[in-house]
């Protein structure tokens, strides 16, 4: 067959290693980690997927090779601990009987151990050890690691090297960046040392080359070995991009594969992660700089999800091998799809951090877009019902069409009735906001599914009780969505008002002067994208804090985004609009006019639950899903959407 990404699609040789393409899955964490460093078989399962998605190398994340002065967050390889090396084994050969090839990645988090650590009782009682003496942001002390101690975890970098190539995994790779401990060696912000670990250059590289040489004497020539290094660290006082190039090359004798990724943690997590604001392949540029300086294959990583976008960077030599990790979790299978030229689809990642939060949230993994993540071992295949039924399903929002989705791969006759003339419910909204414009095609992509698996689709269809019952359903799925809120205000109703799920209808009323009224996150994402484009806008909020909607790991980003852009009025409540703004009131009764020609409108949704009560008794089971039973997010949504098909 002729292969639509060539470049993509074609094996690569590492090493004696040989890579079935050059699509490879980045390290992220697990889903269950035992107490003393196991892999547990939920996290064994969530890898295996991407293996099976057909990615060439699935990496699993942060193995911690010391853990005495290193008990952070991910996994450990020890031959003490029961199951250590067993569960370790069985994860590799989860991936490997796909043809993927298994690689697990070495840390260590310096002084940032424990920060994360799965065993929270110890951790108030460990020092944290680094480079020097200093005080983290935090307030927790750090000590120098003595070069005993160097020598130490060096060897441990060896001996879990050992370990892991015994348990099956065929490629290693070092974790040098994000602001661990190999990455604070390299930089001089947190590395003082005066010893021959610090200061120049060399010094400062001297733990690293260390590491490479006693985890190439482990696992023998010929086996891979990897290096993840952050091509700039992105902050004032540590190193550029053209240090980092430099770093590259004291470290290349040592290594097979260069994997260039950006900053740190601590200092710029939406630079390591790069946020729907950032463009998708924002780093890329490191990876391609450090490339003209080494002549090992390189990686590059950074918010990528478009094969169009990723052929590309391989075939204009920007980078060898292209990673992803949160585009995989949308859709573990886009390398198989890649390599099928069946690219459209695709489920693209929006970046909206439901993965991430939901870890910091509950310990679990969660993705926007694809209900089985962190929860494989329930099943990745939609099984078939015993029983064909006629199923109706209400509403052509996210959770509306990944229902009828289901339930038609289920082998149920579905009909989806849409009271507009459009599918997508409220992502509609979307395509007019650019960096949120993926949230709607994915609307698309969904709808694209319902088609081709069979699904009667009919718009302009609003599902009375009558209609709904003259098809005489075995099951009916109301996923009716919600309405804007809005209050009952004088001026409300003016042509200078528009509700913000209506603004993609509106925008050209829009004028060069702004209000936003409520600032929740559909209220401040509207206001970026207005400044975006020159407008003056002003945020109008009741509450003291904007978007306390947004979660844990979006918010902090999108309230970054705002400072410089839109000015913020925080404690007031509107009152009345005019041609003027909007008259608000303060908590001491006073009034104030907020200045601006157009008024967004953006003060929440409110379910439709009497389009769920008047459709409860159509059929003999009958489920409510999504906004219509409780307005929330767009991951509820399609989560209850695709359970709610498996139990017909």
């Amino acid at each position: 067959m002729v292969r639509k990404f060539p470049h993509l699609s074609s094996s690569i040789t590492i090493g004696r290693v040989t890579f079935r393409n050059r699509m490879f899955s980045a390290p992220m964490g697990g889903t269950d980690i035992t107490n003393d460093g196991c892999i547990g078989p939920k996290s064994t399962a969530f890898y295996e997927l991407r293996g099976k998605g057909g990615a060439g190398a699935v990496t699993v994340s942060e193995c911690m090779v010391h853990p005495k002065t290193d008990g952070s967050h991910a996994y450990h390889l020890d031959t003490s601990i029961l199951n250590s090396l067993a569960s370790a084994a069985y994860t590799a050969d989860a991936i490997r009987r796909h043809g993927a090839i298994p690689s697990i990645e070495l840390s260590h988090s310096g002084m940032y151990a424990g920060t994360y650590m799965t065993d929270k009782s110890r951790q108030h009682d460990m020092n944290q050890w680094g480079p020097s003496d200093t005080v983290r942001p935090d307030g927790v002390p750090v000590k120098a690691l003595t070069k005993e101690m160097l020598a130490e975890i060096t060897a441990a970098y060896g001996n879990v090297a050992g370990l892991a190539k015994r348990a099956g995994f065929e490629m290693l790779m070092i974790h040098g960046g994000h602001g661990w401990l190999l990455n604070q060696f390299f930089s001089p912000y947190f590395n003082k040392r005066t010893d021959e670990y610090g200061g120049s250059l060399e010094n400062r590289c001297r733990l690293a080359v260390e590491v490479l040489k006693a985890v190439r004497e482990a696992v023998g020539p010929g086996f891979p070995i990897e290096f993840r290094l952050s091509g700039s660290e992105l902050f004032d006082g540590g190193y550029d991009l053209e240090e980092g190039a430099r770093i590259a090359q004291q470290i290349e004798p040592y290594i097979d594969l260069l994997h260039v990724s950006a900053g740190t943690y601590q200092r710029g997590f939406g630079d390591t992660h790069p946020s729907m604001f950032k463009e998708h392949g924002c780093n890329v540029y490191l990876a391609a700089e450090i490339k003209k300086h080494v002549s090992v294959p390189v990686a590059t990583i950074g918010g990528l999800n478009d094969p169009r976008q990723m052929e590309k960077i391989i075939a204009d030599g920007k980078a060898d091998i292209v990673y992803m990790a949160r585009a995989l979790l949308a859709d573990p299978f886009l390398p198989r799809k890649v390599m099928a030229n069946k690219d459209e689809d695709i489920v693209k990642c929006l970046r909206c951090f439901t993965c991430m939060a939901e870890r910091a949230a509950t310990s679990t993994r969660r993705c926007t877009v694809n209900p089985i993540i962190g929860r494989e071992l329930e099943g990745c295949e939609v099984p078939k019902a015993p029983e064909s039924k006629k199923v109706v399903v209400v509403g052509g929002g996210p959770g509306g069409l990944k229902a009828a989705h289901t339930a038609a791969l289920r082998g149920h006759q579905v009909i989806l009735m849409e009271k507009e003339s459009e599918l997508g419910g409220i992502l509609k909204s979307e395509q007019a906001l650019p960096f949120k414009r993926e949230m709607y095609e994915f609307s698309l992509t969904f709808a694209k599914q319902c088609r081709e698996a069979g699904v009667e689709i009919r718009l302009n269809t609003e599902a009375t009780k009558e209609l709904v019952e003259s098809e005489s359903p075995d099951a009916v799925i109301i996923a009716a969505g919600s309405r804007p809120l809005v209050l009952p205000i004088p001026g409300i109703d003016r042509e200078n008002v528009t509700i913000v799920n209506n603004y993609y209808l509106e925008k050209e009323k829009v004028g060069d002067e702004v209000v936003v009224l409520g600032g929740g996150l559909a209220g401040c994402e509207a206001a970026i994208h207005l400044a975006q484009e020159g407008k003056k806008v002003t945020i109008v909020e009741m509450r003291d804090e904007l978007a306390p909607d947004a979660n844990v790991r979006h918010r902090p980003l999108l309230l970054k985004q705002i400072e410089g852009l839109a000015e913020v009025r925080a404690g007031l409540k509107g009152m009345e609009v005019t041609a003027q703004g909007v008259v608000c009131e303060d908590r001491e009764g006073q009034r104030h006019l907020v200045k601006g020609s157009s008024v967004i409108c953006a003060l929440g949704q409110r379910a439709r639950t009497d389009v769920a009560e008047a459709l409860r008794d159509t059929a003999p089971y009958v489920a409510v899903i999504g906004d219509c039973a409780k307005v929330s997010t767009i991951t509820n949504a399609v989560y209850q959407g695709y359970h709610a098909a498996l139990d017909i």
